[in-house]
């Protein structure tokens, strides 16, 4: 124990637990479900999944239309405040475009900026519901139900949009997705964890088995894409035809969803019933040191009634604002000629994860690193292994011909991008040159993207049209 190490003074110190490797923060629980008490004692009690944490307890039953108001508005920081300002753009994006006015481009721009409070509510009312939580299951409700937005995104261009050109929008949004939570939200995390502090340490529970799940789930990824293009390359020599390697294609994209999402529910098992003893102690250590705890003690909050209706409000406008934000995009590459891969890896994933990126800053900010970490590595590994295979699967079901079959471009910037992060966990620490050094990465890829072209298997259906277009505006239009 570590009064051991402190020689006599340990007699009056309450017992702490040891890092079994040494490495780690001695304050944390290093066993699989052991969590030493104040008194000495062992426990192994395993804490209810549905018992109300009084972090989260309101004072208040039912429904109350003023506090309703009064606590969305003031949220839970100061940045997701100043995005509430934004809540008048959602009626002005509703009525711009289902009256049509105006230009595609200031529809998309009314509906895209609408999106952010809307997100911002569901990830507010999230994190309200999961404080009512036990530490693991709450951050696990929270991560899912922040992914609902980018869910509804990947639905609604699967089964609202006619053409079949959306698939290759769809497959960069997912890449999209994963690359702006592991490099810009994270960087930004470190970033501001470093601005008030010299160095943030987070534990290696969350780092090393959320590094190799990522990964893994790369890795998985990319097989269908080595796949295809292996063999496109000498159609003859295999002798198969173009649509028989997309067929090939298809099928190995559906096994593989169905193994990156049996993995995902591998890996909540872990988390929840095998080894949240870990886990949980890790939370309750970032809530002792939570620069603003002593605020937040005190701090209204929503009653479980509130958080249903906040969800539920807010789950109805993003899926209105969804379809008016995808049903934009067509006419929105026609107007400016903007490159598809730009629209699908950065323009759609923005604002998808812009719930998830506000509270990941928000702990950061507060010195509850391990928090932050979680909420990036686990919405990351949300969109790979469960978001991304449940897209694949519903078009499946639907009949659809979605696989995972990449641009090169696309998946080695995400395996690389996966070993660099990897890299910067590695040593269970960060400081804001860390931070910076992701977010200037994620701002390169943002300008390759910006000028890499849209494939012209991206205009298998509509060739003859793009080939009348003018100048190279066809070439960088996904749905003309």
């Amino acid at each position: 124990m570590a009064g051991t190490a402190n020689g006599g003074h340990a007699v009056n110190e309450k017992p702490s637990p040891v890092s079994l490797d040494g490495s780690r923060d001695p304050t944390l629980p290093h066993s699989r479900q052991d969590v030493v008490e104040e008194d000495g004692v062992v426990s192994r009690k395993k804490p209810g999944l549905v018992r109300v944490k009084s972090a989260g307890e309101s004072g208040r039953r039912g429904f109350h239309p003023l506090h309703f108001l009064t606590i969305n508005w003031r949220s839970s920081s100061r940045v997701a405040r100043a995005v509430n300002i934004l809540w008048p753009f959602v009626p002005a994006a509703l009525a711009v475009y289902y009256t049509q006015t105006g230009s595609a481009s200031l529809r998309f721009a009314l509906a895209y900026i609408a999106m952010v409070p809307c997100a911002n509510l569901i990830g507010f009312a999230g994190g309200e519901l999961a404080k009512k939580m036990p530490h693991m299951l709450g951050i696990l409700t929270e991560t899912t139900i922040g992914s609902i937005v980018e869910i509804i995104l990947f639905l609604v261009l699967l089964i609202d949009t006619p053409s079949e050109n959306k698939y290759y929008i769809i497959r960069a949004a997912i890449l999209g997705s994963i690359l702006a939570t592991m490099l810009l939200c994270l960087g930004l995390c470190f970033f501001a964890a470093g601005l008030r502090r010299e160095t943030a340490t987070f534990d290696s529970a969350l780092s090393e088995v959320g590094t190799g799940l990522l990964l893994m789930a790369g890795l998985g990824l990319a097989i269908p894409t080595i796949f295809w293009h292996s063999i496109s390359l000498n159609l003859e020599n295999y002798g198969i035809n173009a649509t028989e390697l997309d067929f090939r294609t298809t099928q190995i994209s559906r096994v593989v969803a169905i193994l990156l999402l049996l993995a995902y529910i591998v890996f909540v098992w872990f988390q929840m019933r095998t080894h949240h003893g870990i886990y949980d102690a890790i939370f309750e250590h970032d809530e002792h040191r939570d620069a603003d705890g002593h605020k937040e003690k005190f701090k209204a909050k929503l009653t479980l009634t509130e958080c249903i209706v906040a969800l539920a409000i807010s789950v109805a406008l993003v899926t209105l604002i969804a379809l008016a934000l995808v049903r934009e995009i067509e006419p929105l590459v026609e107007e400016t000629g903007i490159s598809d891969p730009f629209i699908g890896l950065i323009l759609v994933p923005l604002v998808e994860k812009a719930a998830e990126h506000l509270t990941a800053l928000d702990e950061a900010w507060d010195n509850q690193i391990n928090f932050a970490l979680s909420h990036c590595i686990g919405s990351t590994i949300q969109t790979a292994m469960l978001n991304a295979p449940l897209v694949v699967i519903v078009a499946w079901g639907r009949g659809l011909p979605l696989d995972l079959s990449f641009e090169i471009f696309e998946i080695a910037i995400l395996i690389i991008a996966i070993i660099t992060v990897g890299n910067y966990l590695r040593d269970q620490k960060s400081d804001y040159l860390e931070g910076f050094l992701c977010i200037i990465t994620y701002v390169a890829i943002a300008v390759a993207a910006f000028y890499f072209p849209t494939p012209m298997e991206a205009h298998s259906g509509n060739a003859a049209g793009a080939e009348g277009a003018e100048g190279g505006h066809a070439e960088r239009s996904l749905f003309m």
